[in-house]
Formats: structure tokens, C-alpha cells, sequence
């Protein structure tokens, strides 16, 4: 018997001193179906503030358009660049449709339910090998910074002091992506959106979401991540090809500019592509690869879903066929061939979906449980599994 309690408390010792050898990060995103608040409500931009600043381009209440100043009736094209110095109001086509009044019927309480829903899986991505909430987390169609104020102070999550980089985008719905982060893990020292210019068979501008950029320190080193939400599949997959080709092009070329630009710094990049990985934009016009070993100076982004969608794994499922649009791409000095290093590299990658988050029943059995059906809410989650990536590095106590 005593024989088998050395043996127990060698193994505890060695579990525990294994443990303490190892940190971990979750960085992950997760679509929250349309996460909107109760109030109509419609863009201004002050022209007069630098990009940086939230009030350039911000959401207020449909009646208190009163109040603000304007400059003009803007009909011109929408961009940052060409708002500069003008004090203008932007409608969006769903300003009304997530109200009380609407068919949606959309109030506090439902609105109550929605943000417990989304922040219950936030709060579990990656914890099975972090025992922690995201240390960074990607944020998908939500309407404006006010939602993810109240999502953020829900119990689940308020206790990780998560910080925001949101900028309004001029999509048409008027959907935008955002960056949650622990404020004592990530330290965020820059942030911006790229632009991404798509057009339409009559060469009429589409707005769509720029790429997020967030650069900062993560547990020290130097890290930029990269959000994605590319535009959709809307007239077909081989007709809307080109926008998202367009999309990979400006990601591509800010990847490769701060690759330069600070040497050494570790890059993350990802979203809802709506793409696979075996599509033109990932794999020609980004060039990330399916396996590590063609990793290469001219080839430098891997992406970690590719051989879970080799495997039959999926994101979603857009018209009846599965798809894996939900990716993960890192620059190559994330990945090690060493499962523990000094600094991080990658230890896991996965789609999230436990059985709460599938619907169990009907013609959309199997698939991800999502918040609508039509007009309807459903109490669901979202009509995507959310992405997870996982880094670990050797723990060396100070």
C-alpha cells in the first residue's frame, strides 16, 4: 500500500511541476449571428477626428440624429479618406429591423438572452486546454460597439477585464468585426482597418468589412492579429470569386508589410472567409499551404483548418453543402516541430461544436444551432461553430 502511495504522489508532483512548465493562450472568434441591440439607429462621422478615434464613425439612436451637426447631405462615395472634415449621417437598410415594432420583435428581453448565449461560448473556447477565457477572441456581425460593451460585462466574462478594437465599417447591413482582449495578457500598442474596394458587374462600389488589424504585446512578444469577415457568396460562388480574391490581396499585402516592417513578429489572421481552404483567395491569392513542411520565405502562411477540411470537418453549412469558411491562418514562425518552445507556437487548432451547439432535430439536423429562423429567434447560438487556436510556451517563472 505505501508502495502505491509514493508511486501516486510521484505522478501528482510530476503533473503539477509539468504543469506549471507550460503556458497557454487561446486566440479564437466566433460569429454571433447578428448580435444587435434594441435601438434604431444609424452612423454618424465627424470628419473632424482622426481615424483612431471611435466618435470618427460611430452608432447613435435614430432621434438623436436631431442633435448633430452636419455639414451636408453626403451622396458621394463611403470612405474614410473622403469623409475627412465633413460631419455626415449614413443609413444602413437593417436600421429598424432588430426593434420591438419589427416583425422580429426584438426587445430586452430576447436581447438579454442573445448576449448570454454568445458570451457562454466565448467563455468556453479553448478552456478545456487553458482553463481560461480567450486571451484574445474575434468578434463577427456585431452592429456596433454598444453590444459588445454589454457583452463583455456579462458574469462569465466580466471577470477577464476584456478590452475592445472596433471600428464601424461602411457595410451595406451595416454588420461590422471586432477584438476582445484580456487587458493584462494583451497589450494592445496600434490598431487599424484595411480597406477592401469590391465592385459589382456594373462597376457600382459594394460595401463590405475592412480586415481589422490589432497589434500588441501578447504575454510579451510581439504579435499582430488580423480579423477577417470577407464578402459573401451573395450571385454565386464562381460570380462573387473576384471580391474575395480582392479581399486575400489586401490581407496579403498588410501581412507581408509587417513582416517587414518588425521582423520576428508573429501573425494571426482569421475570420469567416467565405471561402475553403482549397479556394483561389486562400490558397493562390494568400498562398497559405495545407502542411508546415511547405512552409517557405515566398510561402509563409499556414492555415490550420486545411487538413481538418481534408478530414470532413465543418464550419456551417451554406445551402445545403458543408463548408469549413471558419479559418485560422499563422505565419510560419507560430509553428515548431518541438511540441514545447521559449516562445509560442502552435499547439492545437480546432472547430468548437459540443453537442448544445448543433441542432438535434428537423431538416437542420447536424447543423450548427443558430440564433434565427427567419423573422423568428430561436434561442439558438449561432449559424457558424466558432474557430479555435491554441499556443503554448515553456513557463519560465520570474
Amino acid at each position: 500500500m505505501k508502495k502505491y502511495l509514493i508511486i501516486f504522489a510521484v505522478l501528482c508532483f510530476n503533473f503539477s511541476f509539468s504543469q506549471k512548465q507550460v503556458k497557454r493562450a487561446a486566440v479564437a472568434f466566433l460569429n454571433v449571428e447578428n448580435l444587435w441591440d434594441t435601438i434604431a439607429s444609424a452612423d454618424y462621422i465627424d470628419g473632424t477626428l482622426p481615424f483612431s478615434n471611435p466618435k470618427f464613425h460611430r452608432s447613435v439612436p435614430i432621434d438623436s440624429l436631431k442633435f448633430l451637426e452636419t455639414t451636408e447631405d453626403y451622396k458621394g462615395e463611403w470612405s474614410n479618406e473622403l469623409l475627412v472634415g465633413k460631419k455626415v449621417i449614413r443609413h444602413q437598410i437593417l436600421s429598424t429591423d432588430f426593434t420591438a415594432n419589427s416583425p422580429k420583435r426584438w426587445g430586452t428581453k430576447y436581447y438579454n438572452q442573445k448576449l448570454a448565449n454568445e458570451a457562454k461560448v466565448i467563455s468556453e473556447l479553448g478552456r478545456q486546454y487553458t482553463n481560461d477565457n480567450p486571451a484574445i477572441c474575434g468578434l463577427i456581425e456585431v452592429e456596433n460597439r454598444q453590444v459588445i460593451e454589454d457583452l463583455i460585462k456579462q458574469p462569465v466574462l466580466a471577470k477577464s477585464n476584456y478590452g475592445i478594437v472596433h471600428y464601424n465599417s461602411y457595410d451595406a447591413r451595416g454588420i461590422d468585426i471586432a477584438i476582445i482582449y484580456q487587458k493584462n495578457r494583451f497589450v494592445v500598442q496600434n490598431s487599424y482597418t484595411k480597406e477592401i474596394k469590391v465592385y459589382n458587374d456594373d462597376a457600382k462600389r459594394q460595401y463590405t468589412r475592412d480586415v481589422l488589424v490589432a497589434i500588441g504585446l501578447l504575454d510579451g512578444e510581439k504579435i499582430a492579429v488580423f480579423m477577417n469577415h470577407w464578402p459573401s457568396r451573395s450571385g454565386g460562388e464562381a460570380a462573387s470569386q473576384p471580391r474575395r480574391n480582392a479581399a486575400a490581396a489586401v490581407l496579403k499585402a498588410e501581412m507581408d508589410k509587417l513582416s517587414k516592417e518588425f521582423p520576428g513578429i508573429k501573425l494571426i489572421s482569421m475570420g469567416d472567409y467565405n471561402d475553403d481552404p482549397v479556394s483561389p483567395s486562400l490558397k493562390k491569392h494568400l498562398g497559405a499551404v495545407e502542411n508546415p513542411e511547405d512552409l517557405s520565405d515566398k510561402t509563409p502562411y499556414y492555415n490550420l483548418m486545411y487538413k481538418l477540411y481534408k478530414a470532413g470537418v465543418a464550419s456551417l453549412a451554406y445551402r445545403d453543402a458543408p463548408n469549413l469558411f471558419d479559418q485560422i491562418i499563422v505565419s510560419q514562425n507560430l509553428y515548431s516541430k518541438e511540441k514545447l518552445t521559449p516562445t509560442y507556437s502552435i499547439f492545437k487548432a480546432e472547430i468548437y461544436a459540443p453537442s448544445y451547439l448543433v441542432n438535434k432535430e428537423g431538416q437542420w439536423k447536424g447543423y450548427p444551432l443558430r440564433s434565427w429562423d427567419g423573422d423568428r429567434f430561436t434561442g439558438g447560438y449561432s449559424d457558424h461553430f466558432p474557430a479555435v487556436s491554441v499556443l503554448q510556451k515553456e513557463y519560465i517563472k520570474k
